[in-house]
């Protein structure tokens, strides 16, 4: 006995991993930092091969765009610059406020599809319809329908957005097994306890992979909804403003830090809708 007890208190005590620890040796995270670097050397060396061979020895499409260098230090230029920021806030206000809507609209509109056939016989068809038709084609329409330019933007972001979501929640809810459903409903479960315990739960991934998808279309088409209507001015403009505007006075260098930005900022959307994926579905973390 006293050597069992020697044994259970001499048992090593794991020391958890710091959070640090942990982002450090994630080799994903290395690999895409790896893959990075090494698009940013081609890109330098494309950019500049003319410099260094000759005009002659210009490369197709890369030789014409700014080399990351001079992209960088534009970028530090306008950094400190509040007009930047305000594109920024002003694109991220839009994106998620179309988007918002088109959750709180499109969720429960996909799932009605999915659930009750009368709905679906009455709505789906004109949903059809209008499904294929671009969100920038409701550009000029908007812009006649609504009275203000922001009210335009919002209404396009949230179509871009609107349909893909409910797409993808028909078809998840679509795809649960109907035997699932028969042995609830065997066991007393009411019609509440069908949607929010079996249909809900089950359509999560498809709900959260509809947001990821319509979030990217959401960035698409807001950008260019603010090049066609303006959006203001290059401060309050957003940032597809910013790039037509850089466009327009001849800086390459800033159009490419639009893009990027645009980039960065669609990164951090989908890193967001990611998070929140995982907090609401923690199965998935055993994968």
């Amino acid at each position: 006995m006293a050597n069992v007890a020697h044994t259970a208190t001499s048992a090593p005590v794991v020391r958890r991993r710091s959070s640090f620890e942990k982002l450090m040796s994630n080799t994903s995270l290395w690999r895409g930092m790896l893959a990075i670097a090494v698009f940013l050397l081609l890109w330098e060396i494309g950019s500049r091969f003319d410099e260094w061979f000759g005009k002659e020895w210009t490369l197709p499409f890369i030789g014409l765009i700014p080399a990351p260098t001079a992209v960088f230090a534009a970028w530090l230029e306008i950094l400190p610059k509040a007009g930047y920021w305000m594109s920024w806030l002003q694109s991220f206000k839009r994106v998620l406020s179309g988007f918002l809507v088109a959750m709180l609209i499109g969720i429960p509109f996909g799932l009605a599809l999915a659930v009750n056939k009368y709905f679906r016989d009455l709505f789906f068809p004109p949903f059809e319809i209008l499904r294929p038709i671009p969100p920038l084609a409701w550009v000029p329409a908007s812009l006649i329908f609504w009275p203000t330019n922001e009210m335009s933007i919002a209404f396009v972001t949230f179509l871009g957005a609107f349909f893909t979501i409910v797409i993808n929640v028909l078809g998840g809810a679509r795809t649960i097994d109907v035997r699932y459903l028969r042995a609830a409903q065997s066991m007393g479960a009411s019609q509440w306890d069908l949607f929010s315990k079996i249909i809900l739960p089950g359509t999560l991934p498809s709900i959260f992979t509809g947001a990821a998808v319509g979030m990217g279309i959401t960035w698409e088409v807001v950008l260019a909804a603010e090049m066609i209507s303006g959006g203001g001015t290059q401060g309050g403009g957003g940032l597809g403003f910013f790039i037509w505007n850089s466009y327009m006075g001849g800086s390459l260098e800033q159009v490419v830090v639009g893009m990027i930005s645009i980039g960065i900022a669609g990164y951090l959307s989908s890193s967001a809708i990611r998070w929140l994926g995982d907090r609401f579905m923690p199965w998935k973390r055993l994968f």
